[in-house]
């Protein structure tokens, strides 16, 4: 099945990271569009961002950590994560992993 999602891990308090806005956007070759939005559940996953199919180009993650961490208590108010999309018919997971003064991601599966 193709699609995009993600999960959030907090490093600091080695725990999922629950509560966390996420907004999923694609580029389309000028701005970038509005895809998708949610917010990471107790496991601190977001399994359902994209509205509408999965197309190929390149997509943008932007996380709310600002918010997760408190004002004025991270580094990183938001964590922003582009990738390409290259084929429509795979699944994209990408992961956070993220302290209030440091973040780590990848391609999961």
């Amino acid at each position: 099945m193709s699609g995009i999602t993600t999960h959030i891990l907090d490093t600091s308090r080695g725990r999922p990271a629950a509560g966390v806005t996420v907004t999923l956007e694609k580029h389309d070759g000028n701005y970038w569009i509005l895809s998708g939005r949610g917010e990471t559940d107790a496991d601190g996953r977001c399994r359902t961002l994209l509205e509408g199919p999965l197309t190929t180009g390149l997509f943008r993650l932007t996380f709310g950590t600002g918010a997760y961490f408190g004002e004025g208590n991270t580094f990183f108010p938001e964590v922003s994560i582009a990738f390409e999309v290259s084929d429509a018919e795979q699944h994209y997971h990408v992961p956070l992993l993220v302290s209030p003064f440091g973040y780590s991601t990848y391609r999961g599966s």
